[in-house]
């Protein structure tokens, strides 16, 4: 049996992995910062909360992560901690920071100081291209963040190439578009139009405020995901990959997708919100998952119109399940 560890194993990611290797028959252990006091909910929600093994670990302190490796000598290591959203990065640019990089950096000197032939995977993310003028985002293409949790991912993505290098870790990084589901919490857009737009189906009266609607994403599946960096891990050589469907939507799009799943007209029902507006955003992202597809074998099979209407339907269940109990 095999030993995963997964830091961050409370989020939306964390919790599709732990499903993920669970029936792949690994020993599942999940990090997260104050085990005593997290909810857990993703993992209950999929069935696997009593299953994964919990301990408490802030990943700060590199002693304590030294003595986590080593008692638990894992086979495999996924890095999915630290602050994950873009919009909050701006209100708190050093935690997200030290989350990310310095988390990662702590991590990659555990790994090196006990010495396990241990394999790991990085949550990297788009935000580290910055704006590329609408071009195809590959591999090869240099960073140009503009958020601190892009400058942040960027670091961690430098961080992790290194030690890889110096090294000879087998340490990588999936470049991670978007990837929503029903596990991604409110303060996502994605959650946030589609618990709005189910709630105005149920009667409220409500508007759905939203700043820009007219930036353009590349939204993916996260189950599928986290299958990509299973398969990641599993390759003769360690390299990094953009993991994404390589097909780029409008958030209008996506809003007129839900709505319309819904029988409702969104023009009726959205307003532009100017607190929504970020500092600084991309109009417009586009990937190239080429490399993914030729070495991994791996290409995503739904797009965002298909993420749209699952997480409509996925709400619609929970609710009813709810009005049930």
């Amino acid at each position: 049996m095999r030993t995963a560890i997964i830091f961050g194993v409370s989020g939306q990611d964390g919790a599709f992995l732990s499903k993920l290797l669970l029936e792949k028959e690994y020993r599942v252990v999940g990090v997260s910062r104050d085990c005593g006091k997290a909810s857990f909910h993703n993992l209950e929600r999929l069935t696997v909360r009593d299953r994964v093994e919990l301990i408490s670990d802030s990943m700060d302190d590199l002693k304590t992560l030294t003595q986590i490796l080593s008692r638990y000598q894992p086979d495999e290591i996924y890095n999915l901690a630290g602050q994950s959203s873009v919009g909050l990065s701006f209100e708190k640019p050093f935690e997200t920071v030290e989350s990310i990089a310095g988390a990662t950096l702590v991590l990659l000197e555990a790994i090196r100081l006990v010495g396990l032939p241990v394999r790991l995977f990085n949550a990297g993310s788009s935000e580290c291209f910055g704006d590329t003028g609408g071009n195809p985002a590959t591999e090869e293409l240099p960073f140009r963040p503009v958020s601190p949790y892009g400058v942040a991912k960027a670091a961690a993505f430098w961080q992790v190439a290194n030690y890889r290098e110096v090294y000879g870790m087998y340490a990588c990084t999936g470049i991670l578009f978007n990837h929503e589901s029903l596990l991604r919490p409110d303060t996502f857009v994605t959650r946030k139009i589609v618990k709005t737009a189910c709630r105005i189906a149920r009667g409220s009266c409500e508007k759905l405020r939203l700043g820009n609607i007219s930036i353009e994403r590349d939204w993916g599946w996260a189950p599928e995901y986290v299958t990509a960096m299973w398969m990641m891990l599993q390759q003769d050589q360690p390299e990094d990959y953009i993991l994404a469907t390589g097909a780029t939507f409008s958030l209008q799009s996506f809003v007129a997708e839900v709505f319309e799943r819904l029988d409702l007209n969104w023009k009726e029902h959205v307003e532009t919100d100017e607190r929504f507006m970020r500092p600084s955003d991309i109009q417009t992202v586009r990937a190239d998952p080429g490399k993914a597809e030729r070495k991994l074998n791996w290409k995503a099979r739904f797009k965002t119109d298909d993420v749209a209407k699952m997480m409509v339907d996925a709400e619609l269940e929970i609710n009813s399940s709810d009005r049930l109990k």
